[in-house]
């Protein structure tokens, strides 16, 4: 089923990798350790700032007297700037130097985060989820961008881990510590101490960040660098594959907390334990098994199986679970969080380490981008579907059968629809749409 035998025209043998393909790539040393400890923190930072609205949500709700559905509106606006934003953040991070692109979105989210708890209305709080998305937006093509330049394929299942595992202990701990902090303090003094915190990461990234090395040259334009990517089977996979997950991941951390609340009647603190449960357990599993993975195939196992397995294995169990979450009694609903988050890491592993391995450096930073954009239109659907299926019917059952079925046809895309893992052989795309530089990418910098 992982390892199906498939042509792939555009791809290369293995008996002959690409100059961009891990072999060319130096052993990692001590400076890159300390990037992707930065990389990591600033995924927990990420997700705390973008999940914190859905923290606040009871109160929000009632403070401004808003409906399901303008809450699922304000919950999903997030989302439409991120998305539309991948592309170009994508292009920007293969034509100009990823530390300082990186750095100027951090930047510019933590302070849409901090601005947020002193706004007063829809309109302002939708006004500025719209800016934290564009400062987002650049996280993921530029993580890929670092990734794929400076870590072999047996290493990436770990440091996409590691990657993983920031993204879910950002919920975890912005569940358990915020939670806790806004049923105490309110949700505004926690807006802005989170925000202007945050901006403190960006002192050791200055001083860690990797060094600058020579872009690839790329097209003007950033959306003219797409085409030859689309023509690829697998870019179409690992695209639907991305919105699969990004639907039940931002259904939990969008809903989760106030499914808790109000669906099983948890009070706030209860809520921060049982749902932080969730994305605690999703941090485990996505490092262990990404530790295991990259085991895996120093011993000798396909790239492609382990990659493959690690998608059907987590996808399905987040259907499996995530239906059980909504049916089971009070005394099981632990149970079945903390099984939900050990399949949500299992499935998060290879969702970047595949792109990876796919584009190469030469274009990694785009495809990132265009598979992270079609991802991330479900960050409007499915917070608004769920707000839009709470009014029409007052019932959970339906969001989190959606959400399962999601997941299990994300299984499908990443097992059948992508190809082998392997380097795109952009060699043998048409020169008049690929727009590949003529000469080898710049090296890795060397300790």
């Amino acid at each position: 089923m992982f390892g199906f035998p498939m042509t792939h025209p555009a791809s290369r043998e293995k008996a002959s990798p690409p100059a961009s393909a891990g072999a060319s790539i130096p052993p990692q040393h001590s400076s890159m350790n300390h990037v992707l400890f930065l990389m990591s923190l600033s995924v927990v930072i990420n997700y705390i700032d973008r999940s914190n609205l859905s923290i606040a949500a009871p109160l929000i709700k009632d403070e401004l007297g808003l409906s399901a559905s303008q809450l699922g509106t304000l919950l999903s606006a997030f989302f439409w700037t991120y998305a539309l934003m991948q592309m170009p953040a994508g292009w920007l991070v293969d034509r100009f130097d990823v530390k300082w692109v990186f750095a100027a979105g951090f930047f510019l989210w933590s302070v849409a985060t901090a601005v947020t708890g002193v706004l007063h209305g829809f309109v302002a709080l939708l006004t500025i989820r719209v800016i934290l998305g564009i400062g987002e937006s650049v996280a993921f093509p530029s993580y890929s961008k670092i990734l794929c330049s400076q870590f072999r394929e047996e290493r990436r299942g770990f440091a996409n881990a590691l990657i993983i595992g920031g993204l879910a202990l950002g919920p975890a701990i912005g569940i358990m510590v915020g939670g806790n902090i806004v049923g105490r303090f309110g949700w505004r003094p926690f807006f802005v101490t989170l925000g202007l915190a945050g901006l403190l990461w960006l002192v050791p990234w200055c001083a860690w960040m990797p060094r600058w090395t020579k872009p690839s040259r790329v097209p003007a334009a950033p959306w003219s660098g797409v085409l030859p990517i689309l023509r690829q089977r697998s870019a179409w996979g690992t695209c639907l594959g991305q919105f699969c997950i990004n639907y039940y991941l931002y259904f939990l951390v969008t809903w989760l907390p106030f499914y808790l609340v109000r669906g099983r009647h948890l009070s706030m603190t209860t809520m921060a334990r049982e749902g932080g449960l969730l994305f605690l357990m999703s941090a485990i599993g996505a490092t262990v098994w990404g530790k295991l993975s990259d085991h895996w195939i120093s011993a000798g196992s396909s790239t492609t199986f382990v990659r493959k397995a690690s998608m059907a294995v987590g996808c399905t169990g987040v259907g499996v679970f995530i239906t059980l979450t909504a049916v089971v009694p009070d005394n099981l609903l632990p149970w079945m969080l903390a099984a939900t988050g050990a399949s949500l890491g299992i499935s998060g592993c290879a969702t970047w380490a595949i792109p990876q391995t796919l584009a190469g450096r030469e274009m990694v930073g785009r495809w990132t981008g265009l598979q992270n954009f079609v991802g991330n239109f479900a960050g409007p659907v499915a917070p608004a579907l769920t707000g839009y299926l709470l009014d029409r019917t007052g019932l959970f059952y339906w969001p989190f059968l959606i959400t399962a079925a999601m997941a299990w046809l994300g299984a499908l895309a990443w097992t059948l629809v992508v190809g082998p893992i392997e380097e795109v052989n952009w060699d043998n795309v048409p020169r008049q749409i690929s727009a590949i530089s003529s000469h080898p990418a710049a090296e890795p910098s060397q300790p």
